[in-house]
């Protein structure tokens, strides 16, 4: 059987990190918006070996447990101990990992349901351990819920599917532009000193976008959010002002990657690859991801 799963890119506005000892209760509140580009996650399963077998690759590259543990520990969880066969994985990810795409929670979201789907289970139950091993290892809080929600969502309240509470706004058709420009450990953010200062801004912005629920408060709010943690600064802040001018909603930085986002509307797109090429910095634009990721047979 080979089964194929797209899980949406998910880029972070603005976040509170909530941290509890049991992985289902730990999250985060905040908002993101999904894309069209993301994780597409094969999975070939076959029976008729003696023993059971689990092999990951990205992006067509074997990956041992030390580069992809999060889904292992995935595939190891939902594949049955008493399966004898081959269980082969293959992700492929539209962007670069560490940059802020949710691209761990991706591979290990696309895995769990790829495998719920051939062994048996539910949405949920695939869902709640992708986030279970997000969480017990550090690669994100709130992905998981964020993808699984699709369009540009609000995490209401704190937790992995089942548990936190994420709802959707309405939104017009825009694009959106990632500026990927590099990596930002999601660990070593969340262990440092500016922990507080996130969680001070993060509640406000969360507050402040409730009671005006809109793509272009969101967008606002990340950016405020962006500067006065600190997170948004030096040349990264001087590319965002510049960008700024040349379309009509404010662009903040992909929480957590060094890089900028941004919603386009139609008439600003080519504004936007043009002062991105004259800069000669690497760019994307693509389209919102409405709903939840897709699961079934592959065949082709």
């Amino acid at each position: 059987m080979l089964v194929r799963t797209f899980v949406p890119a998910h880029i972070t506005a603005f976040f509170v990190p909530k941290f509890h000892d049991d992985p289902l209760k730990a999250g985060s509140l905040g908002a993101g918006v999904n894309l069209d580009k993301g994780v597409n996650v094969f999975a070939s399963i076959e029976t008729g070996t003696l023993e059971r077998h689990v092999h990951i690759s990205f992006n067509g590259e074997p990956v041992g447990r030390e580069r992809a543990v999060i889904s292992y520990s995935v595939a190891d969880e939902i594949v049955p101990d008493d399966f004898t066969g081959e269980v082969e994985i293959w992700q492929y990810f539209d962007f670069p990992n560490g940059y802020g795409f949710g691209n761990s929670a991706g591979g290990a979201l696309g895995t769990a349901l790829a495998l719920g789907y051939a062994f048996g289970g539910t949405w949920l139950k695939a869902a709640q351990v992708a986030h279970k091993y997000e969480v017990l290892n550090r690669g994100g809080l709130g992905d998981v819920v964020g993808q699984l929600a699709g369009g540009i969502e609000v995490r209401v309240r704190a937790g992995g599917p089942g548990v936190g509470v994420v709802d959707n706004l309405f939104f017009e058709d825009y694009q959106v532009l990632v500026v990927p420009l590099g990596k930002l450990s999601t660990r070593e953010v969340l262990d440092g000193d500016v922990v507080k200062a996130i969680e001070r801004e993060g509640r406000g912005a969360l507050e402040k976008l409730l009671g005006e629920p809109k793509p272009e408060r969101m967008m606002a709010l990340a950016r405020e959010f962006a500067e006065k943690t600190g997170l948004l600064n030096g040349e990264l802040l001087e590319l965002a002002r510049e960008l700024d001018r040349a379309i009509s909603i404010p662009s903040s930085m992909i929480m957590l990657g060094r890089g900028l986002f941004a919603l386009l509307r139609k008439d600003e797109v080519e504004n936007a690859r043009n002062l991105l090429s004259d800069l000669n910095l690497p760019y994307d634009v693509t389209g919102i991801h409405e709903g939840r990721p897709t699961v079934g047979r592959w065949v082709g």
